[in-house]
């Protein structure tokens, strides 16, 4: 089986609403079911990390964010049929904490099925997969640490 190596850039997109933190969360049809994730997708060639998570943010949520921090990177394997092939992955995925700025969620791109809004807490909760948890507990510690200054 072959093995590809992927570099991802996203964003944990916050706002600051009625005193509460929001992060924007993306939803995406896989298998029939409706998965909620952070968004995020491949840097391209000749292009920063940071620059390509501002593009996939604007891309797949609508919105535009302004990068502040970078997060601990993740990675994980996973494996796709690519026509008659199996193909393993091993991607890593670098996040960046970003304030949102503007834009429109109903703009988002045709593989997102839904963007949304959601508590801090619940986002948490919300999110399909263990480290894109870990990621958003980081943004929280990040976060809150901030509202004491």
């Amino acid at each position: 089986m072959r093995t590809v190596f992927e570099i991802s850039a996203g964003g944990v997109v916050y706002r600051r609403r009625e005193g509460e933190i929001e992060i924007a969360l993306i939803a995406v049809r896989y298998d029939g079911e409706l998965r909620w994730s952070l968004p995020k997708g491949l840097v391209e060639r000749g292009e920063h990390l940071e620059e390509a998570a501002v593009r996939e943010v604007r891309e797949e949520t609508g919105l535009v964010a302004c990068p502040e921090h970078r997060l601990p990177p993740i990675e994980y394997w996973f494996v796709e049929r690519e026509g008659e092939e199996r193909v393993r992955h091993h991607k890593k995925v670098y996040f960046f904490l970003m304030r949102w700025e503007g834009g429109d969620p109903s703009e988002h791109d045709w593989e997102v099925e839904d963007v949304r809004w959601f508590p801090l807490d619940q986002a948490i909760e919300r999110v399909r997969y263990k480290t894109e948890r870990e990621v958003l507990e980081r943004a929280r510690g990040i976060l809150r640490g901030s509202e004491d200054r």
